[in-house]
């Protein structure tokens, strides 16, 4: 299937690593013109080079904080002073700490707030003007607990879903546009986030990081984690001419480990 990406202009945060890298990667597999960010200079440089090898799209970087509002906006003018266009915004952030409700103060609270939630809403607000032009996709990066709470993410569980309520509203909002958005939510897909958060509930429990991965692995039907590269295909989808009729959705690539309906 020709997704249709081919010379589109996409900027995809939080890039350096795990599950944006995968997404950026797979944008510029199908052709498109990526700008990748993240706190992470070196990586980003080093990222850059691994997805310009490809011979495919054109790629750049900048090293953002997006909890800082002008830095953000500096994110967007690089996308459209390098490419003067933008169809495909993927919003993505670093997960918050682990942990339950008394375990936050409120500055633990304030913080995953910006980083979780207020930076989707800066960063769509920063690049609409570009978005309206020739109508676009926005895709939001969640987490499975968008459909069922985790246990132990007190603050993943709330902001995550607050990016479900944003991404429904402005569905209707940006529809006259043609600009479409929908929200994503990895489960058990295998990358850093993952690996620390298995770390975390072995030093709980007193059990192995093996034994916790096993776990795991038996509470998925497909009894493995997904990779990044799958979780970015249908991400490339949502992003692509191929999706023309597909907004305000939530979607979880997790392997059927959520069984609420």
């Amino acid at each position: 299937m020709d997704l249709g990406i081919k010379g589109k202009a996409a900027l995809v945060v939080a890039s350096s690593q795990g599950l944006g890298k995968a997404i950026a990667k797979e944008l510029v597999e199908e052709g498109a013109n990526v700008v990748i960010a993240s706190r992470n200079e070196q990586q980003l440089q080093q990222v850059k080079q691994e997805l310009l090898a490809l011979g495919k799209g054109d790629v750049e970087y900048i090293k953002t904080d997006i909890t800082n509002v002008e830095e953000i906006k500096a994110m967007v003018q690089k996308v459209k002073d390098t490419y003067g266009r933008l169809d495909i915004l993927v919003n993505n952030a670093g997960g918050p700490p682990a942990g339950n409700f008394e375990d936050m103060d409120d500055e633990k609270w304030q913080q995953s707030f910006e980083l979780n939630l207020l930076s989707y809403i800066r960063i769509i607000r920063e690049s609409l003007p570009l978005l309206k032009k020739n109508g676009g996709r926005i895709i939001n990066i969640a987490s499975s607990s968008i459909k069922e709470p985790i246990p132990g993410l007190i603050l993943s569980n709330t902001f995550r879903t607050g990016i479900v309520g944003l991404s429904k509203s402005l569905a209707e909002e940006l529809a006259p546009y043609s600009i479409l958005i929908n929200t994503v939510g990895p489960g058990r897909i295998a990358t850093d986030r993952i690996t620390h958060l298995d770390r975390v509930t072995a030093e709980k429990t007193g059990k192995s990081l093996e034994e916790v991965e096993q776990e795991q692995l038996q509470s998925i039907p497909l009894k493995r984690y997904g990779q990044p590269e799958e979780f970015a295909k249908f991400v490339a989808f949502l992003a692509s001419n191929a999706n023309s009729y597909v907004t305000g959705s939530s979607f979880l690539i997790d392997g059927g480990k959520v069984k609420s309906i």
